[in-house]
This record gives C-alpha cells, structure tokens and sequence, in this order.
C-alpha cells in the first residue's frame, strides 16, 4: 500500500536531533519524528527524593507535557485544569523507567537528572520521540558532568530508543504518523536497548486480534528500527565530543 508520505513499510520517518536547543540546560534536543517535535531538556539537581537519601545512589525520572496547541485543536494546560491526566502520568513513568534501564544509578552519586519532554508539535508516536530524544539529552547532560570532573566513571550502561509499529489495512508498518495511527488495526510500541534487549513492549488490538506471526513482524520492524535511531543518536552525539 502507499503510504501517506510515500515512506516504504520499513522505513521510518525522518528522524533529526538538534542538540543544544536550551541554552541553560545541562542537556538539551529537540527531536523530530517527521512533523512531531518533542523537545527534551535534562537538569542535574544535586539532591534525590526522600526516600534515596543516604544510599548514595542516583535518580533518573522524566516528566512529559504536550503545548495546547500541538495537535490539530487546543487543549487546555493540565496545570490549568487542575491535575495531570492518566495518559501524560503513563508516559512520563514509561520515559523514567526506559532511561533508568540503560543508567547505573550506583555511579550518578546523590544527584537526580530530571528530562522534561514538551510535546510542541505532534503527529503520531510522541511517547518514542520522547524517549529517543531524552536519552540524547541524558547523556548530553552525563557528559558535562563527567568534563566537570562530578562523575569518576561512566554512569551508562547500554543506550534505548523506541518506536511505534502497527497493521493498517492489514499491512504491517514502522513509525506511524497520526493518520496511520488513527486507522490501524494493531498499534504497538516497542522499547529496545541498544543491544537488542526490551524494555517495554505495549501492543492492542483495536479490531481484530493479531496472530503470532503478525507480532513477529511487527517486532522485526522494531527492532529494525531501534537500530536505525540508535545510529542516529549516535551519529547527533558524536557531533558533540
């Protein structure tokens, strides 16, 4: 089938890290998936939450918001409404978890690197933009730390990115944009290290089940993928030793 931006089944969008974007952070990149655009900013904070205090280890945790008008309509600030909603409470615990797998929290000492990742245009797949470019922004940040002479060893232990896969019109797909999300009959999202492990894996079907053999593409198409945007993280942070 012919996609709606003429992309092959396999290939992902165009995927781009401008790294730097905030110039007060400690680490910083705006990400691009095609039209969506997620901007993650990394802050070192020299303290960790309560219940760390004393263990002389480190934090990793995430917080994720979308602009009001980085979809087609406005919505409304949740800090205008009062409380954050259950997705952007999902997302945000997803983004911590998959930076926190790949981190040796022993090595980062008493200190808590917090990523914010601010939604400000989306168009399907913003939770694995989110987590693609904050693993930029983390090691950006890890590195200042360590030129600075704060860190003795490197805290990372492996890297992640994430990518969406689904079945649209019984094809399966990599990367989907916001109109091939809206119509697919499976819709999943895959977390996976840099050397081919997963970290999470969160699949439904919106129509009909999908077989055995329809998860096994969709996880070759992943995995495929993740390689792909591991190159690319890399390629963006070699640009910055």
């Amino acid at each position: 089938m012919t996609r709606c931006d003429k992309r092959d089944v396999d290939q992902l969008r165009e995927v781009d890290f401008e790294l730097g974007f905030n110039r007060y952070a400690e680490g910083s990149v705006l990400v691009s998936f095609g039209a969506t655009q997620v901007l993650c900013n990394a802050t070192v904070e020299e303290k960790v939450p309560p219940f760390m205090r004393g263990e002389g280890r480190g934090w990793v945790t995430a917080e994720y918001a979308m602009l009001p008008r980085a979809t087609h309509s406005r919505s409304a600030r949740e800090s205008v409404r009062g409380r954050i909603g259950g997705r952007t409470h999902e997302i945000q615990r997803l983004i911590g978890r998959s930076l926190r797998a790949v981190v040796d929290l022993n090595l980062l000492g008493e200190r808590t690197i917090q990523i914010d990742c601010d939604v400000l245009q989306a168009d399907g797949g913003t939770r694995t933009a989110s987590i693609t470019g904050a693993y930029v922004a983390l090691v950006t940040a890890l590195r200042k730390l360590q030129r600075e002479g704060l860190l003795s060893e490197d805290p990372l232990r492996d890297s992640v990115a994430a990518v969406s896969v689904g079945i649209v019109a019984g094809v399966p797909m990599l990367d989907l944009c916001y109109e091939e999300d809206a119509r697919a009959d499976v819709d999943m999202n895959f977390v996976v290290t840099g050397n081919g492990k997963f970290v999470e894996v969160q699949g439904t079907a919106e129509t009909e089940p999908f077989s055995v053999d329809q998860l096994r593409q969709l996880q070759e198409l992943a995995l495929a993928g993740c390689r792909r945007l591991g190159e690319l993280q890399a390629e963006a942070l070699g640009d910055r030793l």
